[in-house]
C-alpha cells in the first residue's frame, strides 16, 4: 500500500515508516523539513501536500503540539497551540486528504493516554487527545467509498522518559508503540481507539 506517515522524522513516526517499509509498504514521509513537505499547522501547507502526492491508500499522523501546564497558567495562545495543531491539523488530514484517499483507504490518527488518565499540568493536552478520539468515533459514520479512520492512544514512550529523566521502565518503546499502527493498517478497525498492548487506560 501506499501510505504517508505524518509526522515521519519523530520518535513514533520513525519508528512507524521503519515498520510499514519492512512489510513492504511504499511509505512517504513526511514532516516540516521533507520533500515534499507538510505543516499540520497550515491548511494551505495540507492541501499543497495532498496535490503533491495525489492518490494514497493511507494516511497516518504521528504530528502534533500541544501546551502543558497548570489551569491557572496557561494562556490563550498557549491552549490554541493544541487547537490547532494536534486537534484541528489532524481534523483537516482528514477532512482535505478524503478525496485523495483510495476506496477502501484509511486515516491513522494519534491522541494520547492523558485523554482517559490525566497527570497535572495536562489540561489542555487531555482536551485535545479526548476531542480527536470524538471525532474518530464520529466522523467513522460519514466516511464514503469503506474507507475508514482510527486512532492510536499511545501512552508516554521510553525514548520521551529517558529524555525528561523519568524512570522508563513502565513505558514501552516506540517500536512497541508502532504495533499498534501496524494493527490499525492490517485490520479493519473504524472509529475505534487502539490502546498500546499492556497499556490499555480505558
Amino acid at each position: 500500500m501506499r501510505i504517508a506517515v505524518i509526522g515521519a522524522r519523530g520518535t513514533i513516526g520513525k519508528a512507524v515508516t521503519n515498520l510499514l517499509s519492512g512489510k513492504g509498504h511504499e511509505i512517504i514521509g513526511a514532516s516540516r523539513s521533507t520533500q515534499p513537505g507538510i505543516n499540520i499547522d497550515d491548511p494551505v501547507s495540507i492541501s499543497t501536500f495532498y496535490n503533491t502526492v495525489e492518490e494514497l491508500d493511507g494516511v497516518i499522523c504521528a504530528a502534533g503540539n500541544a501546551s502543558f501546564g497548570g489551569i491557572r497558567d496557561l494562556s490563550d495562545r498557549q491552549f490554541q497551540v493544541g487547537i490547532k495543531s494536534k486537534l484541528m491539523g489532524q481534523v483537516n488530514l482528514v477532512r482535505y486528504g478524503i478525496s485523495h484517499l483510495n476506496d477502501g483507504g484509511f486515516f491513522v490518527l494519534t491522541s494520547g493516554m492523558l485523554s482517559t488518565r490525566p497527570w497535572p499540568n495536562t489540561s489542555a493536552v487531555a482536551m485535545v487527545n479526548a476531542g480527536l478520539e470524538g471525532f474518530t468515533r464520529a466522523v467513522a459514520l460519514d466516511m464514503p467509498d469503506e474507507k475508514r479512520i482510527c486512532i492510536v492512544s499511545p501512552p508516554l514512550i521510553k525514548e520521551t522518559a529517558e529524555k525528561m529523566r523519568k524512570d522508563s521502565k513502565p513505558w514501552p518503546s516506540a517500536d512497541e508503540v508502532a504495533q499498534a499502527y501496524l494493527e490499525a493498517v492490517s485490520g479493519d478497525t473504524n472509529g475505534e481507539v487502539l490502546y498500546v498492548d499492556g497499556y490499555d487506560v480505558s
